[in-house]
């Protein structure tokens, strides 16, 4: 029995381009590949078997493993990040936009939600990562899916496919498959060395497989390390950038007016932000002692990957197979941070300090550490573990799948941080970890003072007995479980003109749980930063039943119809999405297809039930300039599905031979969208809203320490664009040339904003709003060389200029009416990558392969267009990592 899976003529030949065999090895294969039963076959967005020349009426993008090498490709994430379709991924995590997170990656197909893209591995689900982003959005970790040497190919279907695969296909599906009937032994080393800092990785693979007439099997592993690259190493920020009012030295508030450190400020590393004019009051500057905490954060953190997988497949008669897969991943990061967080909880230094110069109780409005101390580090630990087994079946005219998936995350998340009651016992002189606050004395034996003030730099430094008495470690231990249980049959029903028409039907149950357990401390909101949270557990069970029909009414026209119902039961309810979709070959050279369909995406477990604090820049409204604050969000049990609307208009051309193109018009539209609430927002609405927003001081003017916001549902979101595929072979006495270009152009982008109302985002960055940074254009120009044992390619990729709207052109802060002189441009961007390849087995006429690749990515080490916030650059969008040359050597038995 052999089920296979096909992609579109045109993505196998754009695929092509990469191949380093020669002409005659590629004719050769395709001679094997007619003799081969292949007739019907199992394309994906479909799960009926059709025709071998059967062109998928779903926009399709391929990318196989040869692709992948040429792309320099060392993780999942370099290849889905070089996609011109994907917009808004958080594949270069940081602490700003990735609190938690660090070490994953993930896929944002249109800027849709990197919730939104459902990724399937071998055509079946994948649990989510247990720890969210700062958005509340769990998401699949492709990080964590297997190793990059058991990969065959990516395949995306770009227009929405809820009704065949449920709600999580809102955009599309990214289905990663892996290879099958693999004979032989691969391994694969690679090293890349960054221009900055010390940032190098290396990654050792392996593949191993065997078969026989009734069974095969492949088992592969890949071990990935990373060193870090901080920001001092390649510091793209300005000072103000990364600068905090709460620093140390610090400042200190007697009642609604803050006062620097009067020990010193810029002598000790800090930057005195005056408020007003010296001698306001006798002896004191009114004013903000800045604190520079970002170079000893990280642009890329310090990781160690180890994946692994197996799969095993067994004929159990001529007419039923069995499957089973079982893979493992391992990841590890470390990020580095400031010397401590701020503290928020605005902690009184007593009258009786004796260090204090205030002569009476004052505010401290600052942290436990800051300048010239060793930074702390965040780490995160996800282990994730995945089976599935399957059993397939011929029928006479058709055949039939019964499957189970069961993974699990096991996330683990620790940072340091301040505790408030013992933070504040050490202020009084009872600090210390052998002080017993209700029997010791102030200041006297196992008690000690903590010295907020600047003579602890000096004449009055602070013992680590007492810093290590006040700090503790909040940890989340996150869990997430799916369990699938997956059954559908397919087969033909009635004759048409062109061929037989199918039908498939099945059924679906999904069992998805989350959990996060805090440390008791955070569950009491013991700290002074990250505060704490309350844990959470909760499930969600789905039911579905889903029907497909293919009906190739013609040899020109195939249509398309599918329906699927899911019921999640509760208040989130029920929901019957559609889809119908045609190709039309008008000629052998066009022909053209169509899709529209419906999605319906139900609130998750967390976004119901759970909640967070983050770390983020603000623009605070009052003072006109950027804030470090805290961002605390819980769920909303009252959340609403979103439900969207998806069509698609496609031509492919071949108007000369060997010229390939395609163009696709998209669009979604969206109704009750499931967001987080912009902090940005909240704070442009009311800047002086005590239950949304904690100040310091006065609770009306003071300065920004929290704000608190929630999920809700949006009013809407609509975006549209355009896809550009082209390639063109060019057989030549030279080698084989094939130049191509990849584009994507967002036409628009409009979104309705509980707070900042309607936005027109395309070509913005969207600090201010619910959306996600979209440039409008993405363009990848590629040209491939290939002759004989030798090959080599080139690609230059851009992304156009899009407004930061976080800043305005003449150099202020946008405010919450915006900018008068315009929002300031975030600059085009253009890099290049280049690789050379050689097959040293060729050269050598051995029976084996040695193939030797070296390159660069961003060979010309471009700088990422400078962003006035945290960390100078946007991580959605760009890569700070500069020029990487690496080296590949791998060998197959």
């Amino acid at each position: 029995m052999k089920i296979n899976t096909r992609v579109s003529a045109l993505a196998a030949a754009i695929s092509a381009q990469f191949l380093f065999a020669s002409p005659s090895v590629l004719a050769q294969e395709a001679d094997v590949k007619k003799k081969e039963d292949i007739e019907m076959i199992m394309v994906t967005g479909s799960f009926v078997r059709r025709s071998e020349n059967f062109e998928s009426p779903s926009p399709l993008s391929v990318v196989d493993s040869v692709a992948i090498d040429a792309l320099g490709a060392k993780n999942i994430a370099d290849i889905t990040q070089t996609l011109t379709i994907n917009t808004g991924a958080e594949n270069n995590p940081d602490a700003f936009t990735q609190n938690a997170t660090a070490g994953t990656s993930n896929i944002n197909l249109r800027g849709l939600g990197v919730a939104s893209t459902l990724v399937l591995l071998n055509n079946k689900r994948q649990v989510v990562t247990a720890q969210p982003t700062n958005n509340g959005l769990n998401f699949v970790d492709t990080s964590s899916l297997v190793p990059m040497i058991a990969i065959d190919r990516v395949e995306i279907i770009k227009d929405g496919a809820s009704a065949l695969y449920g709600s999580d296909a809102v955009a599309g599906v990214v289905n990663f498959i892996t290879k099958r009937n693999y004979e032989g032994v691969k391994l694969s080393a690679d090293y890349q060395d960054g221009a900055h800092g010390n940032n190098k990785e290396y990654v050792l693979q392996g593949l191993w497989g065997t078969s026989n007439d009734k069974s095969s099997i492949i088992a592969a592993v890949s071990y990935t390390n990373r060193s870090p690259l901080f920001i001092k190493d390649r510091r793209l920020s300005r000072p103000q950038d990364d600068s905090s009012a709460l620093g140390n030295p610090g400042s200190y508030f007697i009642g609604a007016t803050p006062f620097i450190d009067p020990y010193g400020c810029e002598e000790y590393g800090g930057a005195a932000n005056v408020l007003a004019p010296p001698g306001t009051v006798p002896g004191l500057d009114v004013g903000l002692c800045m604190f520079d905490f970002g170079k000893d954060y990280s642009y890329v953190p310090d990781e160690s990957r180890l994946n692994a997988y197996v799969k095993a497949e067994y004929e159990v008669s001529d007419t039923m197979s069995w499957t089973t897969e079982v893979s493992f991943a391992r990841n590890r990061a470390t990020r580095g941070g400031a010397p401590s967080f701020p503290i928020l909880t605005g902690p009184v230094v007593p009258a009786d300090h004796p260090e204090n110069p205030f002569g009476q109780a004052v505010t401290f409005f600052g942290r436990a550490e800051g300048n010239g101390k060793a930074p702390d580090y965040a780490n995160t630990e996800s282990d994730t573990f995945r089976f599935n087994t399957a059993l397939q079946g011929e029928l006479e005219h058709g055949f039939w799948e019964v499957s189970y998936t069961n993974a699990t995350n096991d996330f683990f998340f620790s940072v340091p941080d301040v505790l408030n009651t013992e933070f504040n016992l050490a202020l009084n002189g009872l600090g210390g970890g052998q002080c017993n606050p209700l029997t010791g004395t102030a200041g006297e034996g196992d008690c000690e003072y903590f010295n907020p003030f600047a003579t602890s730099y000096n004449t009055a430094p602070n013992s680590q007995y007492v810093i290590d008495s006040f700090t503790g470690l909040e940890t989340i231990d996150s869990k997430a479980d799916l369990q699938v249980y997956e059954g559908f049959m397919s087969f033909d029903v009635f004759d048409m003109d062109g061929g037989a028409a199918g039908l498939a039907f099945g059924m679906q149950y999904r069992d998805e749980s989350l959990s996060q357990d805090y440390d008791a401390l955070a569950n009491q909101d013991s700290f002074t930063f990250v505060i704490g949270n309350p844990d959470f557990d909760g499930s969600l069970d789905v039911w579905a039943v889903f029907a497909e029909m293919a009906l190739p009414v013609s040899n020109d026209l195939d249509i398309q119809l599918a329906v699927r119902y899911e019921d999640y039961g509760g208040t989130i309810g029920d929901t019957i999405d559609p889809k119908v979709a045609f190709s039309y070959r008008a000629s052998e050279e066009l022909s053209f297809r169509g899709s529209i369909s419906t999605s319906f995406r139900a609130p998750t477990v967390f976004l119901r039930s759970g909640g967070g604090t983050s770390l983020q820049q603000l623009n605070d409204p009052l003072i006109g300039a950027n804030a470090f604050a805290a961002v605390r969000t819980v769920g909303n049990e009252d959340l609403k599905p979103e439900e969207s609307t998806a069509y698609n208009m496609g031509v492919s051309f071949e108007p000369i031979s060997d010229v390939s193109i395609e163009i696709d018009y998209w669009n979604f539209e969206f109704e009750d969208l499931i967001i987080q609430e912009n902090p940005q927002a909240v704070l442009n609405l009311d800047p002086s809203d005590p239950e949304r927003v904690v100040r310091a001081g006065d609770p009306l003017t003071g300065p920004l320490t929290q704000v608190n916001n929630t999920y809700v549902n949006a009013s809407s979101l609509e975006t549209s664009g355009l896809d550009f595929v082209a390639s063109y072979k060019m057989d030549t006495d030279a080698g084989l040339f094939v130049p191509s270009i990849n584009a994507t152009y967002i036409t628009k982008y409009e979104l309705d904003d509980p707070q900042a109302g309607k936005v027109d985002g395309a070509g913005r960055r969207n600090f201010t709003n619910i959306g996600t940074s979209s440039p409008e254009l993405r363009l990848n120009l590629g040209l491939n060389w290939s002759s004989g044992a030798h090959s080599a390619n080139i690609f230059a990729r851009y992304i156009s200029s899009y407004d930061d709207d976080q800043n305005c052109s003449d150099g202020t802060v946008s405010t919450a009416t915006g900018c008068d002189s315009g929002f300031k441009e975030v600059d085009s961007h253009v890099t290049y990558d280049l690789q050379y390849n050689v097959n040293l087995g060729t050269i050598f006429d051995t029976q084996n392969n040695y193939v030797l690749s070296v390159g660069g990515i961003n060979i010309t080490d471009e700088e990422p267009p400078q962003l006035f916030t945290n960390s100078g650059f946007d991580s959605k969008v760009h890569d700070p990592r500069g020029r990487q040359i690496y080296a590949r050597f791998a060998v197959e038995f």
